[in-house]
């Protein structure tokens, strides 16, 4: 978890991991199988799968942490106290499969969009339990 583990507080503890489907991954394969004697097959396959190892998305019990990057690095936090919607995102296929997206809103931020996450419903649900947690404690 690198970067995650490093940033989180004493008392903030890991809830829940958001992990890939495996989907994404079969997809980055199928772009390296069909496009693959094409240049661009392999350079999206390589990018798909740099997307994959250097992505951390994790919930604590105090905010959500999305960080992405290899070189130079992005992150995406948002206070729990501070979201004010969860919407979900999910294909017919997706549902299927278990797989799908999911947006979080909140005050004074923009929109963090997870794509391609295993187990959406999950992860929501962990989310809405912190949410109304935390707004019975305030």
């Amino acid at each position: 978890m690198g970067y995650v583990e490093d940033t989180i507080g004493t008392d903030e503890r890991i809830v829940y991991t958001v992990q890939f489907h495996w989907v994404y991954t079969f997809i980055a394969y199928l772009y390296l199988l069909f496009l693959g004697i094409f240049i661009i097959g392999i350079i999206i396959f390589i990018k798909m799968m740099i997307n994959k190892w250097t992505t951390e998305r994790v919930l604590t019990n105090s905010r959500y942490i999305q960080k992405n990057g290899w070189i130079a690095r992005n992150t995406e936090e948002i206070s729990i106290h501070k979201i004010e919607e969860v919407d979900l995102l999910q294909t017919i296929l997706g549902r299927i499969l278990g797989y799908g997206s999911i947006s979080i809103s909140g005050t004074g931020s923009g929109n963090i969009l997870l794509k391609s996450i295993d187990d959406p419903l999950i992860f929501q649900k962990h989310l809405n339990d912190l949410r109304f947690k935390n707004k019975s404690i305030s």
